[in-house]
């Protein structure tokens, strides 16, 4: 065999390895269904942190599961007041307490929330060159949305860290930025 036919061999079980690695990782979380968007009664869906509301007759994708945690999960971080009146909704899921923007506390996706395993646990959220300690306080729903126990708003995608201010003030990310950037967090 010649050093030339060895390369592309070698480059060949490569680009395979790597295609498989990310054909099993992308089948890992399939979305479980959709939900049909309802209209907010008027005033009902908060706005507040550039939140959407559900819009009549759209589906939204459900999941129950998240991509698999690592040293390094990748996620997008997002923008919640866990603060009543907040648009957060209600009170956080692992307490049923509200929780001051000043906290760095965050609410996880259905499949990373894990049925309330992550409650009061500390995850590592790692974005723009800092990190940040941050208190898991509730869950980011991706199963469910569009109804008055989520404020109206859609369900979470399946791969979202819903963080409060302080989280964003410790990661120095200008104010004018604030709302959606991609970070990676573990358990801490």
């Amino acid at each position: 065999m010649t050093a030339s036919s060895l390369k592309a061999s070698v480059l060949l079980l490569c680009v395979l390895h790597l295609t498989y690695s990310l054909d099993v990782e992308a089948q890992s979380c399939q979305p479980s269904g959709k939900i049909e968007g309802r209209k907010p009664p008027p005033g009902q869906c908060n706005q507040e942190n550039d939140s959407d509301c559900c819009v009549q007759g759209k589906f939204y994708t459900t999941y129950t599961c998240s991509p698999p945690v690592s040293t390094n999960t990748r996620a997008v971080l997002t923008l919640n007041s866990f603060q009543k009146g907040g648009d957060g909704g209600g009170p956080s899921e692992c307490d049923n307490q509200y929780h001051s923007d000043d906290t760095p506390v965050v609410a996880l996706s259905t499949g990373w929330f894990n049925r309330r395993g992550r409650c009061h646990k500390q995850i590592k959220i790692n974005g723009n060159g800092q990190s940040v300690l941050a208190l898991v306080v509730d869950e980011c729903d991706s199963t469910m949305g569009c109804d008055g126990d989520h404020d109206y708003q859609p369900p979470c995608r399946n791969n979202i860290v819903d963080a409060s201010k302080a989280v964003w003030k410790a990661l120095g990310v200008p104010e004018n930025d604030w709302g959606e950037t991609d970070i990676t967090w573990t358990d801490a």
